[in-house]
């Protein structure tokens, strides 16, 4: 049984949704999206993945395709008729459909809006207990990663070398200093039990799961530090983790075939994780 999806006012078969070959998503990668876990049935940090897509619209003068009321009525509708226990709903939104032109279209353009589910397994991930292997690949995206636009060719690049070479992930660096991962923060914690992230800037992606993971590091009265940290840190480091929508926060057990800490994952991630998860399901709508 095929799934429902959403496609611009309709709720329908996947196989029956078509979008124009002159959408300026397909075109150019004019498009945002966000990723929404669900668990229980249940949408993880809702609110905050709002907030971050009106950002990433006013950065690129997109217009809104819809209220937030009609995007959470829009999100629970293909939670029930999809049956989705565990996983996510992926929400884009594109300029929409125009004549080729680098010019944005005018005003009068409707913007394209697609979301999908898809079930995961979240909760009992393989990745989460037994931790991650990446590798350090030189950062060559454009210079706005801070918008979460469907530019996702690098990452894509990356993630298969990761794969060629045997490992999970990448994290990408620029100037000797870790940026983030392929589609997740990136964190070390130190010998003295000091959580030290990249600060927020153009460089990264201002994670929806990074803020939620942070204040339950302060609830757990662990010192943070927000600033770039070199390929040396983190090799050797105490613990590595990683943390984004669909992972939550998960382990990294190994760079660049270095182990890091004793090679399993920390005390540190594996209790962020597990504070995180409990207080997102007591916020979850």
């Amino acid at each position: 049984m095929s799934r429902t999806v959403y496609l611009d006012g309709d709720f329908i078969a996947e196989e029956d949704a078509k979008v124009s070959v002159f959408d300026r998503g397909f075109l150019f990668a004019d498009a945002i999206y966000e990723v929404t876990s669900v668990l229980e049935g249940k949408l993880i940090d809702f609110p905050q993945h709002l907030k971050r897509l009106h950002r990433s619209l006013s950065e690129l003068n997109m217009q809104e395709a819809c209220n937030d009321k009609k995007l959470l009525e829009i999100h629970r509708k293909l939670v029930k008729a999809n049956d989705l226990q565990e996983g996510i709903v992926y929400m884009q939104i594109t300029r929409g459909v125009a004549d080729r032109s680098f010019f944005y279209p005018d005003s009068e353009t409707k913007p394209t809006l697609f979301l999908f589910t898809q079930k995961m397994n979240l909760i009992e991930a393989p990745s989460a207990k037994n931790g991650i292997k990446i590798i350090l690949i030189e950062d060559k995206r454009w210079g706005r990663c801070d918008i979460k636009t469907t530019q996702l060719l690098f990452a894509s690049m990356s993630k298969m070398e990761a794969k060629d070479k045997g490992v999970d992930d990448a994290w990408l660096v620029s100037d000797g200093k870790i940026n983030e991962g392929t589609s997740n923060n990136a964190y070390i914690v130190t010998h003295d039990d000091v959580i030290v992230t990249r600060d927020i800037s153009n460089k990264i992606l201002s994670g929806i799961t990074r803020i939620a993971v942070l204040k339950c590091a302060e609830k757990l009265n662990l010192t943070i530090e927000e600033r770039p940290f070199s390929i040396e840190e983190a090799k050797n480091a105490k613990e590595a983790f990683v943390t984004s929508a669909s992972t939550f926060v998960t382990p990294v057990i190994e760079i660049d075939a270095k182990l890091i800490g004793t090679g399993k994952p920390g005390e540190v991630s594996q209790k962020l994780r597990e504070i995180y998860l409990q207080e997102a399901r007591k916020v979850a709508i």
